[in-house]
């Protein structure tokens, strides 16, 4: 399973100065936990927001995404108590929150032209990351095929109790994993997905490209 969080930019523009504490001080101490598999670190340019090819009202501010992947749903106890832990006189800049939620994985698939397997297709070096978010469920089919997708996860929305109610029924979360320019690959996905929603199956809330943040160049990529 997969937890989600989703934030604005930091209000007076420090977001290289958030970044760069999440990752050398929040995101490792997380690895204590045991259940926690990976974690990916999401953020989106202009250039990434200009090619959106869908952004609804309640999800447009995102510019960070946060994902951490969990063996089991009773590791997202001792996350929330170590997050608490974490939020004092260490933490600088905040980002304000656009929302969290929490999916269960349904199904994995690797680009033919790949040479790893899908089980690990979230280790294997990445640009960035095409998020989808949708209601509805429906495999990613053509969308891997995609000159830059490397493959896809996709996840379905879940209830937990843990570290706070979180409620994601009905929503379908999607990564797919890129090995070229996310705005390029962006360009390239708008034709396949817009097909895919004459489909009828989801219908899309986001539909963008994201940079994975580059340790050490915190304001390579910022909103």
């Amino acid at each position: 399973m997969i937890f989600v969080s989703m934030s604005a930019r930091e209000v007076e523009g420090r977001d290289a100065e958030y970044l760069e504490w999440h990752s050398m001080d929040h995101r490792p101490e997380q690895y204590r936990i045991v259940g926690l598999r990976h974690s990916l670190r999401l953020v989106s340019t202009p250039q990434c927001r200009d090619h959106r090819a869908v952004s609804e009202a309640r999800y447009d501010a995102t510019d960070h995404v946060m994902i951490y992947f969990w063996t089991h749903e009773e590791a997202l106890g001792p996350f929330g108590a170590l997050s608490d832990a974490l939020t004092g006189d260490r933490r600088g800049a905040a980002l304000p929150s656009i929302g969290f939620g929490t999916f269960r994985l349904v199904g994995k698939v690797a680009a033919p032209r790949v040479a790893v397997g899908a089980d690990v297709l979230p280790w294997r070096p990445a640009l960035g990351v095409y998020l989808l978010i949708e209601q509805g469920a429906s495999p990613p089919g053509t969308v891997v095929d995609v000159e830059g997708v490397a493959g896809a996860w996709w996840h379905e929305g879940m209830v937990t109790e843990t570290p706070f109610t979180i409620d994601s029924r009905g929503l379908q979360v999607t990564l797919l994993f890129l090995d070229d320019d996310p705005v390029e690959v962006a360009e390239a996905i708008r034709g396949p997905l817009e097909d895919r929603w004459k489909r009828g199956d989801t219908v899309p809330l986001l539909a963008a490209p994201f940079h994975l943040v580059v340790p050490f160049a915190w304001d390579r990529y910022l909103p």
